[in-house]
């Protein structure tokens, strides 16, 4: 384990603390699992903007693709 100092706004800490109260959940672990949880969605937003990137870029060839075959239906 990596140890951490973190500063939070007041309204978010004490949010947190309400919330680790009625969970009766420890700080610590809550907050590795807000992280965990938001490290998830980062990655699959990245991963998002790398398959858009990606599908920009091969459209064009599928495309060219495309017309090769419509140009071999049209002479058979």
């Amino acid at each position: 384990m990596k140890t951490l100092s973190l500063k939070l706004d007041e309204t978010t800490f004490n949010e947190a603390e309400e919330i680790t109260a009625k969970l009766k959940l420890a700080r610590n672990r809550y907050i590795n699992e807000a992280v965990n949880v938001y490290n998830q969605f980062n990655k699959r937003k990245l991963l998002k903007r790398t398959l858009e990137k990606e599908s920009k870029i091969t459209a064009k060839d599928s495309l060219k693709v495309l017309h090769e075959f419509e140009k071999f239906v049209d002479e058979n």
